[in-house]
């Protein structure tokens, strides 16, 4: 059997733009053995510029713009940090990650676009917004466009900077409100004496579809100061405005122009032909934050695209010691530009032409480009060996699934049991507690101290991430007990890796664990580490009570059951798996699973029992309630709280690898439907369930919403044989 083989070199992608988008596409469909892949990005999806005029517009949904980073992560075999790069050292070679602490390289790129927005303009900081960022101008529009739907606000618009993107975002605001409200009032600025076509054709067409179209163009102006609802230019007029746009050039970020790589006057990052960074080994950059010295271009997405395969190919030429290859942009690019309705104008070797069906054929273009990140190609798995052992389909579902990891993958409730009925385990005065509840009870000179230990198979290639959370779900347990965290011990197995990954590896869960506990004011006193197959983690916790432990015995008649978190994540992280998950619920899934839930454990400790939620689902813990406490649990399943994208994932057949285990061990009489699936699901640190005095369940999901938990009220408890019924 041939061994796996180790990482040995760390490749680092600084942003999502379209060209480090197509290199994680190519990288997926041809990897390089032996390197770990990290692509660092401020949120999950990365937006398509080519397609913005059209969003504008109304012509796509927000959705369609965008790129998801996540899928394509999963599909890369990469990590994704969901973090904003802030620094960069290329003698040392750390990335700073806000958030994150240090991200360290072997090779990097950086490919984090540009910015328009404009802050030498008094005013422009507190009233305008820029072109780019994409995402952030695109969501503030769509909030100003239904103000003046409503009725709030007039439809005031101004641009500043008559070039070609100006006008085509002035075109495209003034259709959308056009048919929003039936009229606009779009204004355009422009230093110049004419609009900044590349050709004076093209300028004079733009100039036409804004007398069309209404839109008002000030030439030969500039912008003295930007108001909340005006401008004021330099020759004294006033420019009506409620939505101000800055799209008068490409700025570069202020964080990579203050750094100590080489840049232009104006910032941006000077490469050489094989898009390396001058005089940074190991370090790249391209996309429209590089500055091309051997074969300067403007900022347009198509050298973005066409140079790909040449970075993907220098750096696998950088990480493996093999030659380079040059990036020689071509001299010309057609460019096709949207004139606010399904109308385009087409620009290349000097020439223009404004026919019938360019948008069509602009908007084929673009839909070819994104299909490549809607569609990422199946990659064939290896087959099953035949013949193979009775029961190797069934346990891979028939369909080749793969096994979950967090708590779903968990070993079966059942199995658990029959060992447990089968072993003679052994008691002791001072152990207060048998298996069952959340965690051991000790009796140490008269104090109360909670013992518990929980290990999780990664979910996420983000050691940092991932051990966060491992950690906020080791402490569950603790706070589940109304205890005080004390102390933990870390259980680290990384993936086979040299030496200097090790390092790395390790100070970045260490940096994520000693967070979570030392703002616990727990300890971390000590641990173990190995090498293995897969990255897991697990830690035993300890806690100390002051007043009795809350178990999972104790729950009366009456009382109402509340849950502080949604439920779902067994469902969203297998679909994340499998590439069918929308990343932007991923990564809200994994920020709620990241944040503590210690203040909610302080608002509940009244609660007559309280569990975490955890790999054994909502029914398998609250079964446990009922049993110890001699009761029954009715439940609304209308009531119960999911995830975002959980519910449609569920009625498309995605579910953990335990789920059908779960089902077993804890039946729910009259649970039907999608969101019966949700009573089984495997929760990873899921939220406290907590059986509580019915006359305080309003006043205390009032508080822990305040705190920022989704809290619910799921049910009541009633006397009765312990079971779990729904209404």
């Amino acid at each position: 059997m041939q061994a796996s083989l180790p990482l040995t070199r760390d490749l680092v992608l600084i942003g999502g733009g379209h060209t480090h988008a197509l290199v994680a596409r190519m990288w997926g469909m041809t990897p390089l053995a032996g390197t770990r892949v990290t692509l660092i990005n401020p949120g999950p999806t990365a937006p398509y510029s080519g397609m913005l005029p059209g969003h504008i517009a109304g012509h796509y949904r927000r959705q369609e713009l965008d790129i998801d980073l996540v899928q394509l992560s999963r599909f890369a075999g990469a990590r994704l940090i969901l973090g904003a790069a802030r620094a960069i050292d290329p003698v040392n070679k750390l990335i700073h990650v806000e958030g994150r602490g240090q991200i360290a390289y072997d090779v990097a790129s950086i490919d984090i676009g540009i910015h328009a927005e404009m802050p030498d303009i008094p005013g422009f900081a507190q009233h305008a917004t820029g072109a780019k960022p994409l995402d952030q101008y695109a969501a503030r529009w769509r909030t100003f466009l239904a103000r003046v739907s409503s009725g709030e606000v007039e439809p005031d618009v101004a641009v500043i900077g008559g070039g070609v993107a100006g006008m085509e975002l002035a075109l495209a605001m003034a259709h959308a409100l056009q048919g929003a409200v039936g009229g606009s009032r779009v204004s355009v600025i422009e230093v110049g004496p004419e609009i900044a076509g590349r050709n004076r054709p093209t300028a004079a067409l733009l100039a036409r579809a804004a007398q069309a179209a209404g839109v008002a163009v000030h030439l030969n102006t500039t912008v003295k100061e930007v108001c909340a609802q005006s401008l004021t230019l330099d020759n004294g007029a006033s420019v009506p405005s409620q939505f101000t746009v800055g799209a008068a050039g490409a700025f570069a970020h202020g964080w990579l122009s203050q750094s100590q790589l080489p840049l232009t006057d104006d910032g941006f990052v000077q490469v050489d032909e094989s898009l390396r960074v001058k005089g940074c080994d190991g370090l790249f950059a391209t996309g429209d934050c590089a500055h091309m010295a051997h074969a300067p271009r403007p900022k347009a997405g198509v050298f973005a695209v066409r140079a790909a395969p040449v970075l993907r190919d220098n750096l696998v030429a950088a990480l493996s010691g093999s030659e380079m290859k040059p990036f020689r942009p071509q001299n010309d690019y057609l460019k096709l530009i949207s004139l606010g309705g399904k109308h385009a104008l087409a620009e290349k070797w000097g020439r223009t032409i404004a026919i019938p069906g360019l948008w069509g054929w602009k908007n084929r273009i673009d839909q070819k480009f994104m299909d490549q990140f809607r569609n990422l190609p199946t990659m064939a798995s290896p087959p099953l060996p035949s013949p193979v052992s009775l029961g190797v389909a069934e346990e891979l579902h028939g369909n080749g699934k793969p096994l979950c990891a967090g708590c779903g993958s968990k070993v079966a409730p059942g199995a658990l049991d029959a060992a447990l009925s089968a072993t003679t385990l052994a008691r002791r005065e001072d152990v207060l507690s048998g298996p069952g509840d959340d965690a051991a009870i000790l009796s140490i000179g008269g104090i109360k101290q909670v013992v518990t230990t929980d290990h999780l198979r990664a979910f996420t290639e983000d050691a940092g991430l991932f051990t966060r959370i491992a950690a906020l779900h080791a402490l569950g347990d603790i706070w589940s007990m109304r205890a005080t965290p004390q102390a933990a011990l870390l259980s680290i197995t990384l993936p086979r890796m040299s030496e200097p990954l090790q390092r790395r590896s390790m100070t970045e869960i260490m940096h994520a664990a000693n967070e979570v506990f030392g703002s616990e004011n727990a300890a971390i006193v000590g641990g173990h580490s190995t090498m293995g197959a897969e990255m897991s983690l697990g830690f035993t916790v300890t806690g100390l009570c002051e007043r009795t432990p809350i178990t999972n015995a104790g729950a009366r008649p009456g009382d109402a059951l509340i849950l502080t978190r949604p439920l779902g994540s067994g469902v969203l992280l297998a679909a994340e798996m499998q590439g069918a998950a929308d990343g932007r619920d991923v990564a809200a899934l994994l920020r709620t699973m990241a944040t503590p839930q210690g203040d909610a454990a302080v608002a509940l400790r009244m609660a007559h029992a309280m569990t975490d939620v955890t790999g054994f689902g909502l029914a398998g813990h609250l079964l446990s309630i009922c049993r110890a406490s001699g009761v029954r649990a009715e439940l609304c399943l209308d009531n119960l709280p999911l995830y975002n994208g959980a519910l449609e994932l569920a009625e498309e057949g995605h579910f953990s690898s335990i789920y059908a285990a779960n089902l077993a061990a804890a039946p729910v009489v009259n649970a039907s439907g999608a969101r019966a699936i949700f009573l089984h699901d495997p929760q990873t640190a899921g939220g406290l369930l907590a059986a509580i005095p019915q006359e305080a369940a309003t006043d205390l999901k009032r508080e822990l919403d305040a705190k920022g938990h989704v809290a619910a009220v799921i049910g009541t408890v009633l006397e009765g044989p312990p079971e779990i019924i729904c209404r």
